[in-house]
């Protein structure tokens, strides 16, 4: 209960306060390239419950939601204005929406797209949608460059399913098993001064 009044709170008063960089950042996202402001894709939540995620859209036109989903490297479809947003993960902040909607959660682990999921080992899921996704976790702060460690391999898929992702499942059941109110707040430090470039 601490947790989600904390959420609530925490993601209400975060976008009252980023408002006109939120505001900013969709009127720039609308005139600089077709398309709607948003970028919606269905993620898996808790207890397996499937939601659309908020996020600004960084491609031109619609991003696809079939076909590949990783970003792999450097994508000809990302605008230059995308470029930044993901960089500097602008484009994240509208999933503090989710958040006050109570399907995801500020700390937890990165919600996934259903058809890796649908790979996970029963004991897997059993653990990592035993909680709300978060914005940010322990996991997504150690492969915060995880497009650019992707375009390192021959095979980025194969390599995402069978070493990326695991490592993720496993960090991600670890924070679940281990941590308390002290454990998320420093995660959102740590969060704010890796996209800061204070801490790596």
């Amino acid at each position: 209960m601490f947790k989600r009044v904390f959420d609530f709170v925490g993601a209400a008063c975060g976008l009252i306060v980023l408002s006109p960089l939120l505001i900013g950042v969709a009127i720039a996202v609308a005139v600089l390239s077709p398309g709607p402001v948003f970028f919606r894709q269905v993620r898996i939540g808790r207890y397996g419950q499937p939601f659309r995620i908020f996020k600004f859209r960084t491609m031109t036109g619609t991003e696809p939601t079939s076909g590949p989903i990783l970003t792999i490297g450097i994508n000809p479809r990302v605008t230059p204005f995308g470029h930044f947003l993901r960089e500097s993960k602008i484009d994240e902040l509208p999933q503090l929406i989710n958040v006050v909607l109570g399907e995801m959660s500020i700390v937890g682990p990165r919600p996934e797209v259903p058809k890796y999921v649908e790979k996970w080992t029963d004991e897997q899921r059993a653990i990592v949608l035993s909680v709300r996704p978060g914005l940010t976790g322990p996991a997504s702060i150690k492969f915060r460059d995880q497009t650019a460690l992707l375009a390192q391999y021959d095979d980025p898929e194969t390599a995402y399913e069978t070493i990326i992702m695991q490592e993720k499942l496993a960090i991600c059941a670890d924070y679940i098993r281990n941590a308390d109110w002290a454990t998320d707040l420093r995660l959102i430090l740590q969060t704010v001064l890796v996209i800061l470039r204070i801490s790596r």
